[in-house]
């Protein structure tokens, strides 16, 4: 491992820590008349290529049929993920699968974030073309129909000035909760999430001394139907200078 490499993974390991470290602080979030975009502590605005700096024989190429190391899967789980077959997938036009909410962030591939509105965080990802959108504000969810990307209610966490410091620059994470999310699949080999699952985010900031911005997600997934424990993960993401490396494709079952 190269001294580069190994600061950029330590950095990363710092921004998980110091995320589960906020999430047990229990840090004040803003009212929720005060619009998000305007208080914003971190801005994760801009474009952002995942790296895919641990997992790589489950991201970066399709598992066999059956792959369901380091998910904590159940029995119903297992059965269901030994059904899989992409080409029935394709034809029931469920190819979209692999791309919702609760797998997308693992999905190698970019992303461009924007204010939709005052109150509202648009998520885009070329991979698959799909759109997360972020509500802040105490928004409430329509429960409607379930969707590929469900309904997320947003609020910024750990909000302040650095510890022992009276004023000065913000810190604080983006925490999202989604939930309706039409039944997926946590990885593209079929290994399912239902219906009634729950994904907890907070979406984390971390510059390098070279100025480099770093995004780490951490994620944890509840399934009742289909995991044993809930399922955490961390995919973490690097700043671009613009979107001249945007390239959208459509969701395909075998990608």
């Amino acid at each position: 491992m190269t001294s580069r490499t190994w600061l950029v993974t330590a950095a990363l390991a710092l921004v998980v820590s110091a995320v589960v470290s906020a999430q047990g602080r229990g840090a004040q979030a803003p009212s929720p008349t005060t619009a998000a975009k305007a208080i914003a502590p971190i801005d994760l605005t801009g474009y952002w290529v995942s790296v895919v700096n641990k997992d790589w024989r489950w991201r970066m190429v399709t598992p066999l049929k059956g792959d369901f190391v380091s998910i904590p899967i159940n029995a119903e789980g297992r059965k269901v993920g030994d059904a899989w077959d992409p080409a029935k997938d394709e034809a029931a036009g469920e190819q979209c699968r692999s791309f919702g909410a609760a797998g997308l962030m693992r999905v190698p591939g970019r992303l461009r974030i924007t204010w939709q509105d005052d109150s509202t965080l648009k998520v885009e990802t070329d991979a698959g073309m799909q759109t997360r959108l972020f509500h802040f504000g105490g928004w409430t969810p329509p429960g409607g129909r379930p969707t590929w990307q469900g309904e997320s209610v947003s609020q910024w966490v750990g909000m302040g000035p650095a510890r022992g410091e009276s004023a000065g620059p913000k810190f604080g994470s983006l925490e999202v909760i989604t939930r309706n999310m039409r039944p997926g699949y946590l990885r593209r080999n079929g290994v399912p999430y239902s219906a009634r699952t729950v994904m907890t985010e907070y979406w984390d900031l971390h510059k390098e001394p070279d100025g480099t911005d770093w995004l780490v997600i951490s994620t944890t997934v509840e399934d009742p139907t289909y995991l044993n424990i809930p399922y955490q993960t961390s995919p973490a993401f690097k700043r671009e200078p613009d979107g001249s490396k945007w390239d959208p494709s459509p969701c395909s079952a075998s990608w």
